[in-house]
């Protein structure tokens, strides 16, 4: 089901007992504004959805007439009073992610809150942001412009700290940068932190795209129904300072909320657009430098010189998917001399330990770097011969970071603060992509505080390990 598909549920059952939205918002799950928030791309968590599924089958005897609902405590359920008996929960997601409830998906559900918290309280986007600007060592752009992909911008941080070195290395060739990210939030937060690049770095074309990793590259669709629904918008900036550029920036918001709308597919429960959207933005006074290289519609090439796939796939998705949906068409973008890297969680860490105390023998990371590349040089066939695939020794290939922490916090005389565990343990469950309902499971008990100050207390810090590997194009 997905959010389009819960409206029209929820509109007819409100049709039939002659309850407003507001109304059964409150009295489902405390939240008047539920319905608007659905309607405009707002998202989930599992446990909501759990109950207003309970909500309108326990109601649907009285659901059938058309008056409204009776008053009778035991017929409306609010936040502070227990829900009916809940409906049989959904079997969780098998490990390989291929389970028959989508729904259950770990990204579409994702909390933002345990996402920013991840992002603020942990280096891995510094971390990140400096290992892929490593590669540009090895890149040799060429006219008209130095072509970067960044396959899931997030909330920008990486792709805004490569810009920067790129402008250090680079400082007088334009750039084309094209970003995917279906997320509306992170778009914003993306857009937030470009003002200066445009500033440092005037001959810039920065694109930001809500197309699948097959399409995303080239700023195309093949689906003749979607391509005609397509919104492109172009963007020149007007003046010459941070100031002036983040004004016109924000002027995007509503644009971006009536057209970065997203659901969830009911075959693989992994996020879709509502619609395409690509979305051009460059300085105005630097159009006619730019010319060869703002994108048109129908009219796009690849030949990236550097793709960054950060955590582009859920740990626990198939060899398949991984292989087929996101690293094979990525690898297929790269122009003569490009270079992909790829980084994914790597595990055997103080926070898998955490996990293991909680679900002993769970482990999220089923796939390595090399069985990802020997997948990926599968699917390419005859088109792999031209690509190099550098899975490097151990010392290379992993890197490690940090959750951030007082240098007493942890390894002092007194005991660990309640907002220091909670910080590992949203950091721990994050990296592990561990569903939601599985967490309110953990937490209705409290072990899962108990089981993170040990580990804590044990390494006297909190750290996670990174995986990479690199596939080039041969050059000319």
């Amino acid at each position: 089901m997905n959010a389009q598909e819960l409206l029209h549920e929820i509109s007819e059952y409100c049709r039939h007992t002659g309850l407003a939205e507001s109304t059964f918002g409150r009295r489902a799950v405390n939240d008047g504004k539920l319905a608007s928030r659905l309607r405009h791309g707002g998202r989930i968590t599992t446990e909501t959805l759990d109950r207003i599924r309970s909500f309108m089958q326990s109601n649907r005897e009285a659901g059938a007439r058309p008056a409204v609902m009776p008053r009778a405590p035991e017929r409306i359920a609010t936040a502070s009073s227990p829900l009916a008996p809940a409906a049989p929960r959904v079997p969780a997601m098998p490990s390989s992610g291929d389970g028959p409830d989508p729904q259950r998906n770990f990204r579409f559900f994702d909390n933002r809150q345990k996402y920013l918290l991840f992002v603020n309280t942990c280096s891995e986007k510094w971390v990140v942001g400096n290992r892929v600007s490593l590669e540009l060592a090895n890149i040799h752009p060429r006219p008209p412009a130095l072509r970067l992909f960044d396959a899931g911008v997030g909330d920008g941080t990486v792709l805004g700290r490569v810009m920067r070195s790129m402008h250090d290395r680079f400082p007088h060739t334009p750039f084309y940068v094209v970003g995917k990210e279906i997320s509306l939030e992170d778009v914003r937060l993306t857009m937030q932190k470009m003002a200066d690049r445009f500033t440092e770095h005037p001959a810039t074309v920065l694109v930001l795209t809500n197309l699948a990793y097959a399409d995303a590259p080239w700023l195309a669709v093949k689906s003749l129904s979607a391509a005609s629904s397509m919104v492109w918008h172009e963007v020149g900036l007007t003046g010459s300072t941070s100031h002036q550029f983040e004004q016109q920036i924000t002027d995007l918001v509503p644009f971006l909320d009536e057209n970065w709308k997203a659901g969830v597919s009911p075959k693989t429960g992994n996020p879709v657009y509502d619609r395409p959207v690509v979305l051009v933005v460059y300085r105005d006074d630097h159009k006619f430098l730019l010319d060869p290289i703002i994108p048109k519609p129908g009219g796009t090439v690849a030949n990236y010189d550097l793709v960054i796939a950060s955590q582009p796939y859920r740990a626990r998705a198939s060899l398949d998917f991984k292989a087929k949906r996101v690293i094979a068409p990525l690898a297929r973008a790269l122009g003569p001399g490009g270079r992909m890297i790829a980084i994914h969680s790597h595990g055997n860490d103080p926070g898998l330990e955490i996990i293991q105390s909680v679900w002993p023998g769970d482990n999220p990371f089923i796939h390595d770097r090399h069985q990802i590349m020997k997948a990926v040089k599968h699917e390419l066939g005859p088109a792999g011969r031209e690509l190099n695939f550098n899975a490097y020794a151990d010392n290379r290939s992993l890197f490690r970071y940090d959750m951030h922490t007082l240098p007493s916090e942890i390894t002092g005389a007194s005991a660990i603060g309640t907002s220091t565990l909670f910080a590992a343990w949203n950091a721990a469950i994050y990296v592990s992509q561990v569903e939601d309902h599985r967490v309110a499971e953990a937490a209705a008990d409290g072990r899962y505080l108990q089981a993170t100050q040990e580990v804590l207390q044990k390494h006297g810090a909190l750290w996670f390990y990174d995986e990479s590997y690199v596939i080039s194009r041969r050059r000319d």
